[in-house]
């Protein structure tokens, strides 16, 4: 049974304990790390578990499968005990009170947090060598939401370097893997989330999207994403942090292994903004058109992703939603268009700016030299990052062009999806290359970062393996503010199509 490490694990840790227990670790093996983190908070609210034996289940298949992932970077664990004891002493005393209805709504619940969101006490270095050491005091507003929400932190994620590429692997703490597959790449770069994730070591976690941060490794290690509409979750508390115009195309949200625990993390995340997000249960799936583009112009799929796409949509229809076709010839200047965006964005620090501390090309060009002779502790996206992220700068009348017409593609886009609409597409042209193929070709992030710029919410949905074992997906963008719609179809093609499903990682010796 693919559960029998942890079985095994959890019938040590309950050797010697009372017998009134037997039942609790019963459950840990066959259930706790299939659960959502909604039903593990009704179990642990009801007695039928309790978050001791929630967290040590999640706690030894961190242990048995982080050494092959490279996806927690820094563990809590000790703390995490200590707060999953907290946990049900407070939940014997709401019993004990008639208040259970009064307890947090993931009381007792392990989840992980990526590396670079302020975490009071742990690291912070967005995967930057010159950052090593560097630790905060203060929680950022999220992540004290969910810690309010009684959620427990095992410990913080992986990400790529300054969290602008695709590929999670820094200097600091070298490379994550996939748990389908270990020689395939986790994406980026909430990377280190979608692999613990996915990988059934935490039911949920915390990550960023600018460019499909969120969607891609929610995609690619087979599980749920949000990237919700621009501002209703706060962004604030992060490393790079976001400054000018970046807030309506950056948004930070949650990956999950379940679809029912979408809505009330972005409830949790949004705090008081969450009365913005619209009731998901209010969505009548047969009353949704369901758009597809008649042709994907960012970057075409591939057959599996093709298929993927159509299975979703099919799987819509059979519920009584509609389809539709459009085509909207601007999406082919996706690439353009999100580059426009964020340059014109206003942000006051550049990646030039945290690399080499100046803006000048002469600082990038040495540090490829450097790389070249392996003596850079920068990665080759970064450094070439910092050498082009300024070309938009240099040829303001087509970046100004380029801004238009990605306000144009928007209105076109919302026009077509109203408020009944959602569009399905691929979050990224193929399954999860091997580690590194993604630099060849580099922009193949576009089918998520497009949405970006349109400040679109978007929704990465799992829709099975393909014949090599690795996930294949979706991605469902609805108009702005229309959060609700994404996540709905998200529950509705889970039930289809199955969602997640737990990979049996190949564990190194």
């Amino acid at each position: 049974m693919i559960l029998k490490n942890v079985s095994d694990y959890c019938i040590e840790q309950a050797a010697g304990a009372k017998s009134q227990h037997v039942h609790i670790w019963q459950l840990v093996m066959s259930d706790l790390l299939l659960l959502s983190a909604s039903e593990l908070a009704a179990h642990i609210r009801s007695g039928k578990t309790t978050s001791v034996a929630v967290v040590e289940a999640h706690i030894a298949r961190l242990r048995q499968v982080n050494p092959t992932l490279n996806a927690v970077v820094c563990e809590r664990v000790a703390d995490a005990r200590v707060e999953a004891a907290k946990a049900d002493e407070a939940v014997a005393k709401a019993k004990k009170a008639h208040k259970l209805a009064s307890l947090p709504p993931f009381l007792g619940v392990p989840c992980t947090i990526k590396e670079n969101f302020h975490f009071a006490g742990m690291p912070n270095t967005a995967g930057l060598v010159s950052r090593i050491g560097r630790k905060v005091a203060d929680d950022a507003p999220i992540v004290a939401n969910l810690r309010a929400a009684g959620a427990i932190p095992l410990g913080v994620t992986n990400t790529s370097e300054l969290c602008m590429w695709m590929e999670t692997f820094n200097k600091v703490y070298g490379r994550t893997n996939n748990p389908y597959n270990p020689a395939h790449t986790v994406g980026g770069s909430s990377g280190g989330e979608g692999a613990i994730v996915g990988s059934g070591a935490s039911p949920f976690g915390l990550g960023g999207d600018v460019g499909g941060s969120i969607r891609m490794p929610a995609f690619f290690n087979g599980v749920f994403g949000h990237k919700c509409s621009p501002g209703l979750i706060d962004n604030e508390g992060q490393f790079p942090g976001p400054s000018g115009g970046i807030d309506r195309h950056l948004s930070s949200g949650p990956l999950c292994r379940r679809a029912e625990d979408l809505e009330p993390l972005v409830r949790v995340l949004a705090g008081d903004r969450a009365v913005h997000l619209q009731p998901v249960s209010d969505v009548d799936i047969s009353k949704l058109r369901v758009l597809q583009f008649a042709r994907e112009l960012a970057i075409s799929p591939d057959a599996d992703q093709l298929g993927a796409r159509d299975r979703a949509i099919e799987a819509l229809m059979a519920q009584g939603a509609r389809v539709e076709a459009i085509h909207l010839p601007l999406m082919a200047k996706a690439l353009d268009l999100w580059s426009a965006m964020l340059a014109t964005a206003g942000s006051d620090l550049t990646f030039a700016d945290h690399l080499f501390g100046t803006r000048s090309p002469r600082a990038a060009l040495a540090e490829f030299g450097r790389f070249a002779i392996g003596r850079s502790d920068h990665t080759f996206p970064l450094i070439a990052l910092a050498l082009f992220e300024r070309l938009p700068e240099w040829t303001p009348k087509r970046t100004a062009k380029l801004r238009a017409q990605a306000l144009v593609l928007k209105r076109q886009l919302e026009d077509a999806l109203g408020d009944d609409g959602v569009l399905i597409t691929p979050p990224y042209p193929t399954v999860a290359p091997k580690h590194y193929h993604a630099m060849l070709p580099p922009f193949n992030f576009v089918n998520c970062a497009v949405f970006n710029a349109l400040s679109l919410p978007g929704t990465s949905v799992p829709t099975g393996l393909n014949s090599a074992g690795l996930p294949t997906g979706v991605q469902i963008i609805a108009k702005e503010g229309n959060d609700h719609l994404g996540l709905a179809c998200a529950m509705a093609l889970e039930k289809s199509l199955g969602g997640w499903v737990y990979p049996i990682v190949k564990v190194s010796k």
